[in-house]
């Protein structure tokens, strides 16, 4: 399967081996490649030793156990946060730089999570809640959806923010722009608040 920008060499989709072990040992496998790829706003800034997509992923599910919004099913939060992105393990983190359309990129996911489900594990009650989270954060009309969206900004922003304390980067300012000013969760919202506010202490002239 090749990419329609042709910037990006996508890995061929697996094919069921006809063994309901084998191929939930390859889905297994194939999940090392979200603890291998870097993501790809960081590499595009030169960040050193930048965070991989699991690791992304894995502080994202730590954010949602500490919300006190007594109102979200947390435990689905952090499920969800644990496979947002996914689909990266097949399609790899897309940079809006490779100007593959945003429908072209829901394809290419959805084809992914379909082949991940399906075809390795074998839609099976594990691989329709792993679906079913998917669909629901990518829809993004339930509460929890909408929140976990806001923990991706917020912890975009949040890794942001080290990469400046710890490299003494002054180029990362898109990243804040393009995350804390959209979130709407009042919790998230002012831990936003307040990841801004040790910004501007550590930086203000």
């Amino acid at each position: 399967m090749a990419s329609t920008s042709a910037k990006r060499n996508f890995p061929p989709l697996y094919v069921s081996r006809g063994d309901i072990a084998s191929d939930r040992l390859e889905f297994f496998h194939i999940l090392e490649r979200l603890k291998t790829q870097k993501r790809t706003g960081w590499v595009d800034h030169n960040v050193p030793e930048p965070e991989s997509i699991s690791d992304h992923m894995y502080r994202m599910a730590i954010l949602a156990m500490c919300t006190s919004d007594a109102s979200l099913d947390v435990s689905k939060c952090v499920m969800m946060a644990l496979v947002h992105d996914l689909a990266e393990a097949q399609v790899g983190d897309i940079a809006p730089r490779e100007e593959i359309p945003k429908v072209e990129k829901r394809r290419l996911e959805t084809e992914a999570m379909h082949n991940f489900t399906h075809e390795m594990l074998h839609d099976s009650p594990a691989a329709q809640r792993i679906l079913a989270l998917w669909e629901e954060y990518e829809a993004g009309e339930s509460a929890e959806a909408r929140f976990v969206k806001d923990l991706d900004r917020f912890e975009m922003a949040s890794q942001a923010f080290e990469y400046e304390k710890n490299h003494g980067m002054k180029t990362l300012q898109p990243f804040f722009d393009s995350s804390l000013p959209s979130i709407r969760h009042p919790e998230v919202k002012q831990w936003g608040e307040n990841l801004i506010s040790e910004r501007e202490g550590k930086y203000k002239p």
